[in-house]
Formats: C-alpha cells, structure tokens, sequence
C-alpha cells in the first residue's frame, strides 16, 4: 500500500515532470496541486494545508527556531534569482549606488521573506548598508502574510511601517511615496496576499538599482560563489518521522525531475551554441547544471541564508543544517 500525500508548489521548468506525472517517488501515491508561493507559504503556516509543499526558507527557518515541529525542511530548491539586482528605485530619489539606499523609504511585500533576506544581505555585506539605516514598508496584511503566520516581529532597531490595505507599493513609489522597493510582485488574478498592479519593469519614472542587472550577477556570483536559494521544500515532521523512507523518496523524484529539465534546457543551450554567437566562457557556463539540488552541493549557500538571518534578527541564533533538514537527506 502507497502512502498519500498532498503536494502543492509552483509550477516551472524543475517542478513540471512532478506536476504532469512523468516522475513519481517510489512508494508514494500524490495529489498534486500548483499554487502561488506567496499564499502557498502563508497557508501551510496559518493552516497546514498540504503534507509536502514548496515553502520559504527564511519563514522555515525562523518557525523552527521559535520551535515550531510542524516541518521539517527538505533540500529540494525550486527557485533561486540574485535578488539584491531586483532591487527597484526612482530615478528621482537621488538612489545611484546601493550606498544611496540609507536613509530611503523602501517597500516590501514582507520583510522577512527570503528575497527581501538576500537582498539586504548584499547591502549589508557588499555595500555596508544595514537594514536599521533604511525605513521599510510592508505591503501584506497581517490577515493574509506568511511574516505573521510564523510570528514575525520586526527585529530591534529596524523601522517597518505597514502599507494600508487601501495602498500598494507601486502605487506608493508612483507617488513618491516610497523611494525604492527590495522585491515588486504583480498581482494576478485571484491573489489573495499581494495587491499590486501597476507594471513598474517598463515603467520610465523606475529604473533596477543596479542598472546593469546581468553584469551585477555575475560580479556577485564569481566573488562569492553564492547562486541564492530562494524556496526549499517540506515535509509534515510526524510524515517525517512515521516514514523516514518517505522524505529521502521524495527527494529522488525531484533530483529526477531537475534532471529532466536540465536535458532540457541542455538541447536549447547547444542549438544557441552551435550558432557560435556566444563566448567560450558562456558556454563554458551553459553547459554546467544550473540547478542542484541536495545539502552537499548548496551547503555555503544555505549556511549564508542563515547568517543573514540571524544578523538581521529573523533568528535568534544561526540555525544548524541538521535543525532545518531531515536528517536522512543531509548527505544528499
């Protein structure tokens, strides 16, 4: 007999070979469902809908050093971007360098959620900017965020002013009401969290803060190494605990399904390199996984997460990777 479970995520290249059944994990039978991160996380926190589901790591990581045993986190890593080159300003508000940002009005659709944690991470590290030097505004409710859900407070010294529900931050940067925002998200249709709408990427009044976003990436990534992990998986901690075999099962059918879609994107990377239109030292990059999934593979990239974490008071101490991973997936 098959254990049931109900899994939920958000549907991409890495994520498609589970959602449309070309993989299954051995001895598991799943219903699975495709939803937003932004309610996804708030729902599993607020109501434990689903037994496996995508989830934010930072909101992971602060539920379990409050001692939440509700998950327990598996190394599965559906989405990673640089965030801090998402960084979004005026061109009026006197913002040219990441230095500028002191002393801005910046929003934000949830302080503490791991986009937001990257980005002032590189502020602080790369460019000595430091959350307490900024005067944030967060766009999601209390009724409807993942921040309260895992019992957010805004960390000592940090100023987090909350965006009326009659207000959104494109709105506000529009009016000069803000002078930058660490992550913009557009509503779509049905979104029960986030209530911005305005297209600020073609918007002339908004420019990137880093102007050249692909260069500032790469600069990034050749200093540290770091490609930033932005949501992880989970499993219901007594699933975890009933039937070990299940969490490391899981985790197969996920490194399958990111090896599906590596074959993938490896067909369209040859054909725009047989076209000898790019540099050796990007095909050199192209041909290399883009995405890996495991402890052993993110290991500086999770332990970063959660110093960030800790130094920006989300966490009272930097958790361990065996506090937030199953440990029959930590040699993974």
């Amino acid at each position: 007999m098959k254990l049931r479970l109900s899994v939920a995520m958000s549907a991409n290249p890495r994520t498609w070979p589970i959602l449309d059944g070309r993989v299954r994990a051995d001895g598991i039978e799943w219903v699975t469902a495709t939803v937003a991160p932004s309610e996804l996380f708030w729902r599993q926190l607020r109501f434990g809908d689903f037994d496996v589901s995508e989830m934010s790591m930072s909101s992971l990581m602060m539920v379990l050093a409050k001692g939440n045993r509700d998950w327990i986190g598996l190394p599965i890593f559906t989405t990673r971007r640089f965030f801090h080159t998402w960084i979004l300003v005026r061109r009026d508000a006197g913002i040219e360098r990441p230095e500028d940002m002191r002393g801005k009005r910046v929003g934000v659709p949830e302080y503490q959620q791991t986009a937001a944690l990257w980005a002032r991470g590189v502020l602080q590290h790369e460019f000595g900017v430091h959350s307490a030097e900024m005067e944030f505004w967060m766009e999601r409710l209390p009724s409807h965020s993942h921040a309260y859900a895992a019992q957010f407070t805004p960390p000592p010294g940090v100023t987090i002013k909350q965006i009326p529900a009659e207000q959104n931050i494109g709105d506000m940067l529009l009016k000069g009401e803000l002078d930058a925002t660490l992550l913009y998200i557009r509503a779509h249709p049905g979104d029960l969290v986030d209530r911005s709408h305005v297209d600020l990427a073609n918007h002339p009044a908004i420019v990137p803060l880093f102007r050249d976003t692909l260069a500032e990436g790469v600069r990034y990534f050749r200093k540290t190494g770091i490609f930033p992990i932005n949501h992880g998986m989970v499993i219901r901690r007594e699933l975890a605990e009933k039937h070990p075999w299940a969490a490391l099962n899981i985790y197969k059918a996920f490194a399958e399904a990111a090896a599906i879609a590596e074959r993938e994107r490896a067909i369209h990377t040859e054909y725009h390199i047989l076209t000898g239109a790019l540099p050796r030292e990007a095909e050199d990059a192209l041909r290399k996984p883009v995405i890996r999934h495991g402890v052993v593979a993110n290991r500086k990239t999770l332990e970063t997460a959660a110093q960030m974490s800790c130094e920006q008071g989300l966490t009272p101490r930097q958790l361990t990777l065996d506090e937030i991973f199953a440990a029959n997936v930590l040699e993974q």
